[in-house]
């Protein structure tokens, strides 16, 4: 017999399908490593073809707790400062599971010696479901009606600007707000996708021959939900080794460390523990990603990835 959902409980499960505006799109916590999931104009700022997996599982032990899969991959196009990208990400939340596939074009224009201004833009489609009505809860709603198969077709666009070791980026990656549940289900409210935005931004300095610095912030902002914010601070070991710490203000701290094997094959780690009373309940977040960079243009010098 399967256990009853308390209220708590069901509320974090379901508040993406209720009639409320909230936090829907995933975070990351290796952001500045994953920044086309987010930012349609990152695409090409590597000036390679760059391939990403990413998977995060949070909250682990915590029933029907979140957990993302997401492929990138960008690259700079033969015609000049055009770049191509695109994402494929699986999301799911208690009974709630979105898979998207978007397509990104990004614009780059050189503002100085070694800095550039992109432009991006990017399309696609969101598969969106809820089997709300497999939910076991206390008192039983009748009016949770489940949603199958959804489609909901988003765009949105990004800025960033970058040089070798700074960068700081703005983006609205889904601008159209569509409704999650059909009008004619029988709710008298409908809940819809919120658009949320992003702002990222951090720099490199050296403290030695062989330690760099690099701290970064992300913020994350959307109607109905409060301001997220990451503070991070990353140490660079003799360009292959990343290691540092997060703490997103009022609701977490983590570690996370990444390893370059070579100039083209990455791969990384975070944990997130919550300091809020729902770190009672769970065994923290934890983030794995791998990157490889292929060099599809011969004779291009490409500079060192710091993000």
């Amino acid at each position: 017999m399967r256990r009853a959902i308390t209220p708590f409980l069901l509320a974090v499960l379901i508040g993406a399908v209720l009639p409320a505006r909230a936090q829907q799109d995933p975070m990351y916590s290796q952001y500045m490593f994953n920044a086309l999931a987010f930012n349609p104009a990152y695409a090409g700022s590597a000036d390679v073809f760059s391939v990403m997996a990413l998977s995060r599982h949070q909250w682990v032990g915590f029933e029907g707790a979140p957990s993302t899969q997401s492929l990138t991959l960008h690259s700079p196009l033969p015609l000049k400062g055009l770049a191509l990208g695109g994402n494929i990400t699986h999301d799911r939340t208690g009974p709630a599971r979105q898979t998207s596939a978007y397509m990104d074009l990004a614009y780059r224009v050189r503002t100085g010696a070694t800095t550039r201004l992109s432009f991006g833009l990017q399309g696609g489609v969101n598969m969106y479901q809820a089997d709300i009505a497999s939910l076991v809860t206390v008192d039983p709603d009748p009016s949770n009606v489940s949603v199958s198969g959804r489609a909901l077709p988003n765009f949105g666009f990004g800025l960033y600007w970058h040089g070798p070791r700074h960068y700081i980026g703005l983006s609205a990656p889904k601008l159209l707000e569509n409704d999650l549940m059909d009008a004619t289900s029988g709710r008298v409210t409908v809940s819809t996708e919120a658009r949320h935005y992003f702002l990222m931004a951090g720099y490199v300095t050296d403290l030695g021959t062989d330690l760099k610095f690099k701290p970064s912030i992300m913020a994350r902002a959307v109607e109905g939900a409060p301001l997220s914010l990451d503070l991070n601070a990353n140490f660079l070991l003799r360009e292959r080794i990343w290691f540092g710490a997060m703490y997103r203000v009022g609701t977490g701290f983590g570690l996370m460390a990444q390893f370059r094997f070579t100039d083209q094959l990455s791969a990384g780690y975070a944990f997130d523990a919550t300091t809020t009373r729902m770190g009672l309940y769970n065994a923290g977040t934890h983030e794995l990603m791998i990157s490889y960079d292929f060099n599809l243009f011969q004779g291009r010098t490409v500079s060192p990835r710091y993000f």
